[in-house]
């Protein structure tokens, strides 16, 4: 994998389908979609606009801990809003500081008034790992002397 600067290579690389649910979807379903797909979080959308997200998170702090059962409350009940988003041509540097100071997870990605793709923590992490691997790699080639003349 190279090293991606950008939200856009992110998104080449892992592709830009987004699991997402209307908000009134019942906790229950949404939970059921995403144990399907292994995901932690979905988008809330409605009239083609991201209007929340929901996550793991919430079902945990909003619905479990408040004796409410998920079979009975809709998602706009407990999602996240406003929906923090970012665009392609972000850097990976300010998706990373959004996440930590709004301590988010999961970043929509719009490019103009259309939803392209979500980023996550783990691929922010996925791709730090590749950056520092392939600076590793030139650094060896470097020090062997394998390094472009």
């Amino acid at each position: 994998m190279k090293c991606i600067h950008s939200i856009r290579g992110i998104l080449e690389e892992k592709g830009s389908q987004v699991l997402t649910v209307s908000p009134d979807t019942r906790v229950f379903d949404a939970l059921g979609l995403m144990a399907e797909h292994d995901i932690g979080a979905v988008v809330v959308m409605e009239d083609g606009q991201p209007v929340g997200m929901f996550s793991e998170r919430d079902y945990a702090r909003k619905v479990i801990l408040q004796g409410k059962s998920s079979r009975g409350i809709a998602v706009r009940e407990v999602m996240q809003t406003p929906v923090l988003s970012v665009h392609p041509g972000q850097t990976i540097d300010e998706c990373m500081s959004i996440m930590t100071y709004s301590r988010v997870r999961h970043l929509p990605v719009i490019d103009g008034e259309r939803m392209v793709g979500l980023v996550s923590i783990g691929d922010m992490v996925k791709w730090l790992i590749s950056a520092q691997d392939d600076t590793i790699h030139q650094l060896e080639n470097y020090i062997e002397g394998k390094y472009p003349a």
